[in-house]
């Protein structure tokens, strides 16, 4: 099956499905311009500094930061909440979006990302599980409690130490603060919000079984493979298509469909093929 044939066949799936689940990656924000973390070099190259200091992605999404000196550990996630509010998601969320409204679809978004982009984009936060928490929103470091407040800090950050100008405070005991995101290595990331997330999603599936499923997945590597995980499983019900997107590892089993390209550029191919039928 062609490139063009694959993409016809995700475009019927979605016209005739009962329910669509959106699994998305690191590489879904990359078409909105969010740097690609992919490997030492592609973090470096987004991170300058850190190269000059030796330390990689896994070495500064580390917790202990926010104990041992917690102006450099807010450097790195005030820079990214700074990023990520300032992003503007691509057009392929609003299409994503429009295809619910069109075609009436149940609908439910899982993502690995932190960047709160698919809020931004319109989708309900009750239709959204970020398995590895969210930047937007903050926690104690100690926890003293298992409180999850948003995050509405100010933080300045100095782009050639890296290190934040203002360190944000738990509003219950005054420790620091940090994101209520999932770091390598982290046991004190409180998950109650993710754990909310998930059972609404777990009422979702069981709520839309039988029925026909469409997965779009949009760019999710090997790396951390838990969204792809997740397409496969479930691809695996009965009645269910998966779409893989991804430019450099596209790869699924058949009767699943592989499309090698970025999310933006696949999500506005199958809606290229849909425009083309009357609403």
């Amino acid at each position: 099956m062609d490139l063009q044939e694959k993409v016809r066949v995700a475009a019927e799936a979605v016209k005739h499905a009962d329910a669509i689940v959106m699994t998305a990656g690191a590489g879904m924000g990359v078409d909105s311009g969010l740097p690609d973390f992919r490997g030492d070099a592609g973090f470096w190259k987004a991170y300058p500094p850190y190269q000059k200091l030796g330390i990689t992605f896994v070495g500064a999404a580390n917790p202990d930061h926010f104990e041992r000196d917690p102006s450099f550990g807010w450097g790195f996630y005030g820079h990214r909440t700074n990023l990520y509010r300032a992003t503007i998601p691509h057009a392929g969320f609003d299409i994503l979006r429009e295809w619910v409204q069109r075609f009436g679809l149940d609908y439910f978004v899982v993502t690995s990302n932190v960047d709160g982009q698919f809020q931004k984009a319109g989708f309900a936060d009750d239709r959204i599980l970020e398995v590895h928490g969210s930047i937007h929103h903050l926690q104690c470091t100690t926890p003293c409690t298992m409180a999850i407040w948003e995050n509405r800090e100010t933080i300045p950050v100095d782009e050639v130490t890296m290190r934040a100008e203002h360190v944000p405070r738990c509003i219950h005991c005054g420790a620091v603060a940090r994101p209520n995101i999932l770091m390598f290595g982290d046991y004190g990331w409180v998950s109650d919000r993710s754990a909310r997330q998930q059972r609404n999603f777990d009422e979702f599936l069981a709520d839309t079984r039988g029925g026909r499923l469409v997965v779009v997945e949009m760019g999710a590597g090997t790396a951390i493979p838990t969204i792809r995980y997740l397409t496969e499983e479930l691809g695996s019900r009965s009645e269910a298509l998966a779409v893989r997107i991804n430019p450099r590892e596209p790869q699924i089993r058949a009767p699943h469909l592989s499309l090698p390209c970025g999310a933006r550029e696949g999500v506005v191919a199958i809606n290229a093929v849909l425009a083309e039928e009357s609403p």
